[in-house]
């Protein structure tokens, strides 16, 4: 199963992008979005999506133009579960599931903190709760798959100056405890996995030429519960695509 997660930054813009050539051309399995800034009514282009054989899950937020999760699949799952239950993020469109007889696979769209103090208490906030909720969950489901846009740098070796964003949002030592307690409850960061190397990003600023230079944060994970440790075949960061400011994260499970 080839499993992408990508932070579109809105998926008009990246369909603008000629996003739709490079999706067909992955031939991914599951496609988890974050970001999508859009209702599916709004978008002109699904019809080739459908053509491309995918069933599309939608969950955008109340507000127009804001956040919102989708996952794209070609295999029918046996259930949709639209958001955690929890009224204020789900007002956000912060998370959508889908599970298949082997695993689910969810997408979630985790708050920034970086407009100010209002938005990071709200960070830390989804941080706590959300995370129950996930703990809960992968008790009940352990074959689980959690892409999406975390927000958060791990550790120093994912972020291009660690040393002078020690005070910056996504980066703070509370948000790299959360990652690291996370993690350690039962999953695996899968790029982590078989990659240890330095300089691997997912995430760069529009500012000061920051992807040509990559000085990037790698903020966008698949984390799969320690169960599937044995199915994980590979993982992948995949800086050619440029459709946004991130760029998509490729898991592959053998079953």
């Amino acid at each position: 199963m080839k499993i992408i997660t990508y932070n579109v930054n809105g998926i008009r813009s990246a369909i603008n992008k000629n996003w739709l050539a490079w999706l067909q051309a992955t031939d991914a399995d599951v496609v988890c979005l974050q970001e999508i800034k859009a209702t599916p009514d709004v978008l002109t282009d699904l019809g080739l999506v459908d053509a491309m054989g995918y069933q599309h899950f939608w969950f955008p937020a109340e507000k127009k133009g804001y956040s919102g999760t989708a996952i794209f699949s070609k295999r029918l799952p046996k259930h949709v579960e639209y958001g955690c239950g929890i009224p204020d993020f789900d007002r956000e469109g912060r998370c959508i599931r889908v599970d298949f007889d082997e695993v689910s696979v969810m997408s979630v769209y985790f708050p920034s903190g970086s407009s100010g103090d209002e938005r990071q208490i709200f960070k830390f906030r989804f941080l706590d709760e959300f995370g129950k909720y996930l703990t809960l969950l992968k008790a009940s489901i352990p074959n689980l798959v959690i892409c999406g846009d975390y927000n958060i740098c791990h550790k120093a070796i994912d972020i291009h100056n660690p040393k002078s964003n020690a005070n910056s949002s996504g980066f703070l030592p509370e948000e790299r405890e959360w990652m690291e307690n996370f993690i350690e409850s039962g999953f695996v960061d899968t790029f982590r996995h078989t990659n240890k190397e330095p300089h691997n990003y997912t995430w760069w600023s529009y500012r000061a030429n920051a992807r040509a230079k990559n000085l990037g944060w790698r903020i966008d994970y698949a984390l799969a519960s320690k169960e599937l440790e044995p199915n994980i075949k590979r993982c992948a960061i995949l800086p050619e695509a440029k459709h946004s400011d991130h760029c998509p994260v490729l898991l592959e499970l053998e079953f």
